[in-house]
């Protein structure tokens, strides 16, 4: 009986390491620095690389808070930022 216990406690906590393990590795971390593969189609006319608008994806949800910063909203609400946006398919933020 002791053998199937702790069988049964090593399966639970395999099982919780593996719904956990993924969702510590989702949690994201705002950071103005990930988009500068953008800093170049924003600041002149060419278009987004792959890279850029990768990073434009996984930074989306810190957008407002870049808008909120006076150090970064010159670039993100600008023309360039605005294009950029649109060519890699991610909604400029309204907030």
């Amino acid at each position: 009986m002791k053998k199937v216990c702790g069988f049964a406690i090593v399966v639970v906590a395999v099982l919780l390491l593996v719904e956990v393990i993924p969702k510590a590795e989702s949690i994201m971390t705002c950071s103005p620095v990930e988009l500068s593969p953008c800093l170049d189609a924003i600041t002149s006319s060419s278009a987004p690389s792959s890279t850029c608008c990768q990073k434009l994806k996984e930074q989306k949800p810190c957008l407002c808070d870049y808008l909120e910063n006076p150090t970064f909203s010159q670039y993100i609400n600008s023309t360039g930022a605005k294009r950029v946006s649109s060519a890699c398919g991610v909604p400029f933020p309204t907030c």
